[in-house]
Order: structure tokens, then sequence, then C-alpha cells
């Protein structure tokens, strides 16, 4: 079973290293890793190319046989189109995302969501996460536990965390990739989209899968409103209740930050 990462990336010079760097050392074998990067002027490509060398020379744990690695370096329009070209250049049976910021939990991570993928044969995985300062990835700020996966609480605002979220990519293909007509809530859009007819199959693996660092395109505080706006727009384009939705959402967080306060 061959896994797609995919990692978008545009003027991150100071945390893509670290994203690719719990990608290359994953012990599972059948790994194609496809890096997007939008044109980056802060020297983003010239860490991307240098490890993408390294790969080649045998320098990581990575550079062995089923291992594969693919570097996209042109202008896009967002996140989501340099996304949606990762999903399409991707010839795995599974397809996640290790966003720039972001890293996964442990070198073990895909080998056990490969496994859970083998002994579930479900379309759609989904983990736990943390989420944690920037400069300070040791201090969780948030600590996202999914739970067991029911219908329900799809339909009443709750969705899984999109990072930890691994994909059959025939279901993608069937379903339909990310809206670029959103900035933020595409991710929302495309996790409800795929979830609230009930058709997959759904497994939860009750371990964490990544860590995300604070601060990102969806947890900077300064683009809250612009979120808000855009699951309104989402939500209503599904002919939800907008604001009952939002507000059902805002409750299924409230435990995270509680339980941080903890970890």
């Amino acid at each position: 079973m061959k896994i797609s990462i995919i990692t978008s990336c545009y003027n991150r010079a100071s945390t893509i290293r670290s994203a690719m760097d719990s990608v290359l050392s994953q012990d599972y074998p059948e790994i194609e890793y496809i890096v997007v990067d939008g044109a980056s002027t802060d020297g983003s490509i010239d860490v991307i190319r240098e490890i993408e060398r390294l790969t080649h020379t045998g320098e990581f744990r990575s550079s062995r046989p089923g291992f594969e690695m693919k570097v996209i370096c042109e202008p896009d329009g967002g996140m989501y189109e340099a996304v949606n070209k990762g999903i399409r250049a991707a010839t795995g049976d599974i397809v996640g995302l290790v966003h720039s910021d972001d890293f996964l939990y442990s070198p073990h991570t895909l080998s056990r969501i490969a496994a859970r993928f083998s002994e579930s044969h479900a379309d759609f995985l989904y983990g736990d996460g943390l989420f944690v300062s920037h400069d300070r990835t040791d201090n969780v700020v948030r600590n996202w536990i999914g739970g067991k996966y029911r219908l329900w609480k799809v339909r009443h605002g709750w969705l899984p965390l999109h990072p930890t979220c691994y994909i059959r990519r025939s279901v993608m293909e069937r379903k339909g990739l990310y809206n670029e007509s959103y900035k933020i809530a595409a991710d929302s859009d495309l996790l409800f989209r795929y979830l609230v007819g009930g058709e997959l199959s759904v497994t939860y693996l009750p371990e964490y899968i990544v860590r995300m660092r604070m601060g990102g395109l969806s947890t900077d505080s300064a683009r809250r409103k612009q979120m808000w706006r855009e699951d309104v727009r989402m939500y209503s384009s599904h002919g939800m209740n907008p604001v009952l939705m939002k507000l059902e959402k805002m409750l299924w967080k409230l435990p995270q930050f509680i339980e941080a306060k903890f970890k």
C-alpha cells in the first residue's frame, strides 16, 4: 500500500525542513512524497532542493526502495491550488497532507496508519493531533482528541482534524478535490462534503498523528473573521443553518483547550 504525502509551501523557510524531515524519517517504506512550492522568495526552495538532493544520495533513511520524492515549484493561487496539484500528481493508494508548519508525530505514524487501513479496509481515516506553540513545539496549546466516529456528530458541526485525515485516492477522484474558491474553509468543505452523506467507510485511529504550529492559515487570529464568513458560505451551500452549525462547531472545540492544560 503506497501512501502519498503532500506538503504545500510558500515562504516557510523556517519550518519546511522539520515538516519534510518528519516525513523522511518515517519507517514505512512505501511513501510517495510530493512537495509543491508556490515559487517562494525566502529560500524555502533552496531547503527543499537540498533535501531532495540528500534523498538521492542516500543520506536519509528514506532513500530506499519504495520511497519516491517529487518537487513541483511554480506560482499558484494559494494553498488549496497547490494541494490539488499534489493530489493530481499522486499515484498512491492513500493520500495525506503534512503542511509546511506541521510535522508527523512519530517515525511510526505512517506505519500505524497503513496498518489500520489494512485491518479496516476503510475509505477514510482520522486520528488525534496537538496544536503547539510556533517557537516551542513542546508547548501544547490544544489537545485534539478525535473520538469515535458518529455521523450525527458531523451533522451537528463536528469534523475531524484535517491534517489527521488520510483518504483513499480513488475516493478523492470520485468525490472531487478542494474547492479553490475558499482560501481557508476548503478543508472543512471537503470533509463535510465527503462525510455528511454517510456513504464512506470511516475509521478512527486513537493515536496522535500530527503536531501543528499555532499561527497557520486557519489558526491565525487575524484570519478568524474571514474563516467565519467562509464557513457560513460553505454550510449555506450544503443547505445547512450556518449560524447553528458554526456555534455547534465551536462547542465541540472547548474540551481541547481544557485537556491541553493537563497535557
